[in-house]
């Protein structure tokens, strides 16, 4: 027997309250609790309730027992999706892939999926959003088609655990997480109980099949993933797919990974055949630079293991507003604000009466430190008229009192350097030596940076 109960449950964290409050007593967020409806169940206690009593299920063992065989992860044949998941997908795990609309998310797993099947593996597509005409139209396109390849047009967890019993396959992916419902809970598909349940009973078969699971998730406006934080918390592994949709740069992050290092990042283009891999970015980024143009600096940055060269780009112009805007695309607003007003108090510039824009060339973002001295040679540039001399890159934190403060994996950054042809660069005085072909010009302030470079005087 079951009676109906209302509750308002927070979109954030999932804490339940009896009635709406505006603010979260869970995560403390606003504005986050939405009212569902659930059937509680009244009578006698479930099977499960005496789980927790008796005899262990699986005995314990030593940690240096290894009676249990490492699983090796399977190559989805995507390289920069497998450098990021440390190999591949690992059967039993289950992925949740979140992204922005229209950054490849699909796209990208389709590919995968493809590639899988090529592989040997038999791949089950649960299309819970869009109809499987649609995802086989695009499979076409994509060059994706495999008789390995299974679409399924399902959005209810029963019926989508039927059609792997009857496929048996290797690997389940479900588009989206958002989009199937488990009819035994009276909450409509993508509340925070749906989600919550669907995630852990899709973990669970997961888990008891061996089977390799990938979760596709919508994000919030925020660009966090949508739902419950427990969407997370279940799953083994939380991918980003991250760019700008008016350019073709993607990258695919690791935001948790239980199987390999989270460090990794995975570059991608988006073309007419799906998402490809950049297999050189530092060259793509800079490969519409124009030299000798005031406001422009490169800058040697590391997103993961991978060193990667951006241009940073600023634009000084004269401001008639009582508050001169401040604007930055790619870079973080804090570190800008605060580099400007260094700028004013440790130079010889006044920026406190001028419009300011900065930008990461590239569609790409720029938030490490590191980038530091590049951004202000950059502004200095611009405000001064006077071009950063070629070829030269330049690296370092900048501190409050004006002093430039070491970064790490400076070598990395400096050899990708002198690999693209840069000759010179800019670093703290406390650098280690260069790689060869590459010359170390070391300063210890701001002040003594910009006059190396020549952009004052």
């Amino acid at each position: 027997m079951a009676k109906v109960r209302s509750v308002h449950r927070c979109t954030e964290c999932g804490s339940a309250s009896p009635q709406w409050v505006g603010r979260c007593p869970g995560c403390g967020e606003w504005g986050t609790l939405v009212e569902e409806v659930e059937a509680a169940e009244v009578g006698p206690a479930p099977a499960w309730a005496g789980w927790g009593s008796g005899v262990a299920a699986r005995p314990a063992r030593p940690s240096t027992d290894g009676a249990e065989a490492e699983v090796a992860p399977v190559p989805t044949g995507v390289d920069e999706l497998d450098r990021v998941l440390s190999g591949g997908l690992v059967p039993g795990s289950v992925t949740l892939l979140g992204g922005a609309p229209g950054t490849g998310k699909s796209t990208l797993v389709l590919q995968a999926a493809a590639g899988l099947a090529r592989g040997g593996a038999t791949v089950l597509y649960a299309c819970a959003e869009e109809s499987p005409s649609q995802v086989r139209d695009r499979a076409r396109r994509l060059g994706a088609l495999h008789d390995r390849l299974w679409l399924v047009g399902e959005s209810l967890v029963p019926r989508i655990l039927a059609s792997v019993d009857e496929v048996r396959p290797d690997v389940l992916i479900v588009d989206s997480a958002q989009s199937v419902a488990d009819p035994d809970l009276s909450s409509t598909p993508g509340s925070v109980a749906q989600v919550r349940e669907v995630a852990q009973r899709l973990v669970r078969e997961a888990k008891a099949r061996t089977l390799a699971t990938v979760l596709i998730g919508h994000v919030t406006k925020e660009g966090a993933l949508a739902g419950p934080r427990v969407l997370e918390h279940v799953v083994d592994t939380v991918l980003e797919l991250d760019g700008d949709r008016h350019h073709a740069l993607r990258l695919l992050r690791a935001v948790k990974h239980r199987f390999g290092s989270t460090a990794e990042l995975g570059l991608f283009q988006l073309g007419e055949v799906g998402l490809e891999g950049v297999p050189d970015p530092s060259g793509l980024f800079l490969a519409d630079r124009l030299p000798g143009v005031p406001g422009s600096t490169v800058v040697p940055t590391i997103e993961g293991h991978r060193p990667l060269l951006v241009e940073v780009q600023a634009l000084v112009a004269p401001s008639s507003l009582a508050e001169p805007r401040r604007s930055s695309t790619g870079l973080d607003r804090g570190r800008v604000s605060m580099l400007l007003a260094v700028l004013t108090k440790r130079s010889e510039l006044d920026m406190g009466k001028v419009d300011v824009y900065a930008l990461a060339a590239g569609g790409v973002r720029v938030t490490e430190p590191a980038a530091d001295l590049g951004l202000a040679l950059a502004i200095t540039s611009a405000a001064t008229g006077r071009a950063v001399p070629a070829p030269l890159v330049a690296c370092g934190e900048i501190g409050l009192g004006g002093e430039v403060r070491s970064v790490t994996s400076l070598e990395r950054r400096l050899s990708e350097a002198a690999r693209l042809g840069f000759t010179r660069a800019v670093v703290p005085a406390s650098a280690p030596e260069p790689p060869a072909g590459i010359t170390a010009v070391r300063v210890r302030s701001l002040a003594e940076a910009i006059a190396a470079v020549g952009l004052l005087g």
